[in-house]
């Protein structure tokens, strides 16, 4: 028996060691694929849909600040066009005064611009006075408002290729038609706001022609023209050209052979719809951001089983070294990698926040109306006590010019307040409703409205409860609408030798606030809480009073109403729900 070589059977054992690392690699290969590929699937679905709600969400804005835009605009015709003063400048010819006076108007109401045309079509008094003079006897806002009894909404094609949109209604007197008003609503600023936020938004009429877009080439024209007409490199291709298509999801909608995630919602106003297009660059770059670490991983796993396998004695110490340094520049590359994660986070969270903001400011133009009409009432107060500060200074009585002073610094601080509203509004998120004593609120009213109280001297007579009258409403609002009561009865008892005004506080079901006055009594009940309704002398009022007391007291979720007293005079009750204690302790 011959003894075995030894080298021999090293080489036998050799590759006998050899297959189970070998086998070992290639299922560490197969898992990797498999991981990477499932990776890929599963991500790329949950951050589709992400990217997909959100634009859903973005589009639902959209509508919701283009409906409001549309209806803060339909109510004004119909408001103009029971003007007196327009009524009586069309039947008596004279528009000196109109223009200024749709100026105004449109400085108070916020809308884009207004005209008045006479029953032949022509415009008599416009906010831009470029269009005095001109014709639109054929134009269609003319031609339908003429038609019909209501207000009617119009789409004019312009010669640049954009759009005009306007709301008209005719003026009538008894049954003849003496004018119409044309109201213009600027849709075509919210196009810009949309390229900030989305990478493609388009509103189609109900015969799906294109009338606004953030692509001033898509307007005028149906969706497949716009896009077959697009042109040069934008921000769609440029990020689908980035990123291979193997990363998203089957498309819903292809830019000139590019894929791109569409959205399409109606619009409910007229039919029409509004479409959106989405990239799949955020879903790219999110998926790949994780596949380049499971990669990465699985690299350093292979490399360190490599190492293992083909490790040497004497080379063990450097390899070791150049594995650290491998290992730090990866860390460094990851944690750059993660620092830009967080700020694309950050810069998202800043742009929801933004469209969120946006919502809010549709409806300050409203609000704006009725705030510069409540700073009418400090400014007269202080011009009382400034005029009583000069009688004192030269009777040589400085410590009672000084209260007056005191008083005008007080009237200042309201008047702030006032304008804060304004500002508070369109910083905050949340109403400015607080938990607040009507009793509180009453007092208030009666030191701003002392200086006419004392100079009419008015007998004030007030009842209020020894508990608080406790409410959930906006203190700055509800003191308007007690100053604006208080106001009326003062000018309702100017003819009485002893005028006389009752403040009567009640806690029941509801928070009751009654004032009454025995003035002359209310004439036409009918028309009392209309705007521009009034029995005021021209330059006294504009009728607007009321009508702002009683909407806001409809959005603190009461209501404001009005009587003539058996014994004579106008009582005006203000009901507000009442804030009990185990709502106050939820809360």
């Amino acid at each position: 028996m011959t003894a075995a070589d030894p080298a021999a059977t090293e080489q036998y054992d050799r590759p006998t060691r050899r297959w189970p690392i070998r086998l070992s690699f290639a299922i560490l290969v197969i898992f990797a694929i498999s991981v990477v590929w499932f990776t890929n699937q599963f991500l790329t679905q949950r951050f589709t849909d992400s990217t997909r709600n959100r634009a859903e969400v973005r589009m639902a804005l959209y509508i919701g600040n283009l409906r409001s835009e549309l209806q803060r605009a339909s109510i004004v015709p119909l408001l103009l066009s029971r003007d007196p003063a327009l009524i009586g400048a069309l039947n008596s010819g004279d528009f000196s005064q109109s223009t200024q006076r749709l100026i105004s108007y449109r400085d108070e109401i916020g809308a884009a611009s207004l005209m008045l045309l006479d029953r032949d079509g022509m415009v008599v008094a416009a906010t831009d006075r470029n269009v005095l003079g001109s014709q639109h006897q054929n134009e269609a806002f003319y031609v339908d408002a003429l038609r019909s009894n209501d207000t009617v909404f119009s789409t004019v094609r312009t010669e640049a290729g954009g759009f005009t949109f306007s709301y008209s209604r005719n003026i009538s007197v008894g049954a003849d038609t003496t004018g119409v008003m044309v109201v213009g609503v600027d849709l075509a600023k919210f196009e810009s706001s949309w390229a900030g936020f989305s990478d493609a938004v388009f509103v189609t009429d109900s015969e799906g022609t294109i009338i606004l877009a953030t692509e001033s080439r898509w307007r005028g024209r149906t969706e497949a023209e716009a896009l077959s007409v697009r042109s040069a490199p934008t921000a769609i291709e440029r990020a689908l050209q980035a990123t291979a298509d193997w990363a998203a999801l089957p498309a819903d909608a292809y830019l000139l052979g590019e894929a791109v995630m569409r959205q399409e919602s109606r619009i409910p106003f007229q039919g029409w719809r509004m479409a959106s297009f989405t990239t799949y660059a955020s879903v790219r770059e999110q998926v790949n951001g994780v596949l380049a670490l499971e990669i990465m991983a699985f690299a350093l796993l292979l490399a360190a089983g490599f190492y293992l396998v083909s490790r040497k004695a004497l080379s063990r110490v450097l390899l070791f070294q150049q594995e650290s340094a491998e290992l730090r520049q990866l860390n460094i590359a990851l944690q750059r990698e993660v620092a830009e994660r967080e700020r694309a986070e950050k810069n998202l969270e800043v742009a929801e926040q933004t469209v969120a903001q946006t919502s809010k400011l549709a409806v300050l133009g409203e609000m704006s109306a009725s705030v510069s009409h409540e700073l009418n009432q400090p400014l007269a107060a202080m011009k009382t006590y400034l005029a009583g500060a000069r009688l004192l200074l030269k009777r040589k009585r400085p410590d009672e010019a000084l209260s007056s002073f005191a008083r005008i610094d007080d009237l200042i601080d309201r008047m702030g307040a006032i304008t804060r509203q304004l500002k508070s509004y369109a910083r905050r998120g949340a109403e400015a409703f607080e938990p607040m004593d009507l009793r509180a609120s009453v007092s208030t009213a009666l030191a701003m409205m002392e200086p006419q109280l004392k100079r009419r001297d008015i007998e004030i007579s007030r009842s209020l409860p020894r508990e608080p009258v406790m409410v959930q409403a906006d203190r700055l609002r509800v003191e308007q609408v007690i100053i604006n009561l208080l106001r009326n009865a003062v000018d309702a008892t100017k003819d009485e030798d002893r005028p006389k005004i009752e403040i009567l506080l009640a806690a029941g079901d509801t928070a009751a606030l009654t004032v009454r006055d025995n003035g002359t009594g209310i004439a036409n009940m009918d028309h009392l809480f209309e705007p521009f309704y009034t029995t005021k002398a021209p330059g006294d009022g504009v009728g607007l009073g009321l009508a702002i007391s009683s909407g806001i007291v409809a959005d603190l979720g009461g209501r404001l109403t009005a009587r003539n007293g058996r014994a004579g005079g106008a009582v005006f009750e203000m009901q507000l729900p009442i804030l009990r204690a185990d709502i106050k302790a939820a809360e």
